[in-house]
């Protein structure tokens, strides 16, 4: 009896596929780059409301899955990374794309050793050596830092900036991150922003961190931080700086900060403003951005758990079926955010 003939595998995507997909990202990027003047393509994202940042988090300790995470975030269009190593993964992408936009790469740290970012990554007793947080400041390849704070007292921030402060303005940006906690947040933020405004030269941020480490997943993890947002924007006398979401954000934050009137707006619900497409001058988004971590990490890692590991860890590129459909995975995070067509 003849044999039945097995059909063929079905071909690879080819890197080729992957630039294409990639290349209408960039595209659509260079379009909405035209609104942001004369400030860099990072700044202009947070002034339009289209920031996205990667955060591997603290927690996460795979070298090898930071690096493929930030290949495909840097390809689909993301603004930022926080993690410790992930220039690698950045530089495979922009050699398979080299017009792709390279994201900043922030490092990040806490002023104080009772943070749940970090007790999460087993170091309940860290203790951070101000003289190498400076050296990563120093470094051609940081490009900014986030401080982590409990939003309990000023005393230890106060520290840690005194510290770093003659080194701060080796990066473009300062991200304080930070909880919802209640009537004195606002008069917090005042507290820690005086703190730095003396040797702040560059941009800040605050990262409003709704559902700290929540694992990002469901409608209801997203509320949090939604109603941080709305808190923050409704204050016309609010700290300076630009402002973005964290902490249970995933696939139904922008429909709820859409919900919320808060989608790339200027100005609060209920007032006179105009869309992020009229920006004009210094005026910005009241909300400059998400930040996705374990949402954005669950994603991609579905994919990158298909890819056989008989070799040990194997980086992303070399099987182009799966970094393309890594690629659209994270498209359709990132995607809504940037404004990108259907791609």
């Amino acid at each position: 009896m003849a044999a039945v003939p097995v059909p063929p595998l079905p071909l690879l995507a080819s890197h080729a596929a992957v630039r294409a997909l990639a290349s209408r990202v960039v595209s659509t990027s260079a379009k909405r780059g035209r609104l942001g003047g004369d400030h860099p393509p990072q700044v202009a994202a947070l002034r339009r409301g289209d920031w996205v940042k990667l955060i591997c988090g603290a927690s996460f300790e795979d070298a090898a899955d930071v690096r493929n995470l930030s290949l495909v975030y840097t390809l689909a269009g993301a603004d930022a990374s926080v993690v410790g190593a992930v220039n690698e993964g950045i530089d495979v992408a922009t050699s398979i794309v080299p017009a792709v936009q390279r994201p900043w790469v922030m490092i990040s740290v806490n002023d104080d050793c009772r943070d749940l970012h970090f007790r999460k990554a087993g170091a309940v007793s860290y203790i951070r050596d101000p003289t190498i947080t400076i050296g990563l400041l120093k470094r051609n390849d940081v490009d900014a830092i986030e401080i982590h704070t409990t939003g309990k007292e000023t005393g230890m921030f106060n520290t840690l900036w005194n510290n770093l402060s003659e080194s701060i303005n080796y990066v473009k940006l300062v991200a304080v991150s930070l909880p919802d906690i209640g009537v004195s947040t606002f008069d917090f933020m005042n507290s820690i922003y005086e703190i730095m405004e003396p040797d702040l030269q560059g941009y800040n941020l605050w990262q409003l961190d709704g559902r700290p480490m929540s694992g990002d997943i469901g409608r209801g993890a997203t509320r949090e931080t939604i109603s941080f947002a709305v808190h923050m924007a409704s204050m016309s006398d609010r700290p300076p700086g630009f402002y973005q979401l964290a902490g249970g954000t995933n696939s139904y934050t922008i429909d709820s900060l859409k919900k919320a009137g808060l989608f790339q707006s200027m100005t609060f619900p209920g007032h006179l403003g105009m869309a992020a497409s009229e920006m004009t001058g210094s005026q910005q988004a009241l909300i400059g951005g998400i930040a996705y971590g374990g949402y954005a990490r669950k994603i991609i890692g579905r994919t990158l758990r298909k890819i056989p590991t008989q070799f040990g860890c194997v980086p992303i590129e070399d099987h182009p079926d799966y970094l393309l459909e890594a690629l659209q995975e994270a498209l359709s995070l990132v995607g809504p955010v940037k404004g990108y067509p259907t791609l």
